[in-house]
């Protein structure tokens, strides 16, 4: 078992040990801290829940079932917490999750890095295209090649089947795309 992998950190985190704790708090508190950025664009907001997401997690330790994928895991627990925080800040109306991420979940020019599909992008005109997707499938591409996410795990952080996290991030793509080919060949008729 490696030091420092999820199976581990889990192990000793279960059994109460300090070592357990910090490093799953140091593994995975920025990114979930940013995840959280991005779903509530709330900084106060954001970190309060996820203190008490971590102190609520160390309490419940030994009520924790063994899961599959910690990160996965963490992910789901810490929206649905964060998703109730927003609706009580709401004044308890109800909203749905879609209405409370509108316009919450944007791409800033500095986090743009995304693998082979739309490298050839510039960061500038890649941010202003992530963010006219909507919110299901800018949430899509952020886990999967920001939180580096599998399919299957993207899934259940979104509570979406299988298929439907595929034909999201498709969607995504071809929209970004076709998108960026018009920018290209708008560049492009403005420099002759």
């Amino acid at each position: 078992m490696e030091l420092h992998s999820d199976e581990t950190i889990w192990y000793f985190f279960k059994k109460g040990e300090a070592n357990g704790f910090s490093l799953l708090f140091k593994k995975y508190y920025p990114q979930l801290h940013v995840y959280g950025l991005k779903l509530s664009n709330n900084q106060e907001l954001t970190e309060d829940c996820l203190q008490n997401f971590f102190i609520q997690l160390f309490e419940d330790r030994e009520k924790q079932n063994s899961i599959n994928n910690l990160k996965a895991y963490l992910f789901v627990s810490f929206k649905r917490r964060l998703i109730k925080q927003l609706q009580k800040s709401q004044k308890n109306i109800p909203i749905s999750e879609a209405q409370l991420f509108k316009n919450n979940f944007t791409f800033s020019v500095e986090e743009i890095s995304i693998h082979q599909e739309i490298q050839f992008l510039c960061t500038s005109t890649l941010a202003t295209l992530i963010n006219q997707l909507s919110p299901r499938q800018k949430e899509a591409i952020y886990l999967k090649y920001y939180g580096g996410m599998t399919t299957t795990h993207i899934a259940e952080v979104m509570d979406m089947n299988y298929q439907s996290v595929l034909n999201t991030l498709q969607k995504a793509l071809r929209k970004l795309r076709i998108a960026s080919e018009n920018q290209q060949i708008k560049t492009i008729l403005k420099k002759s």
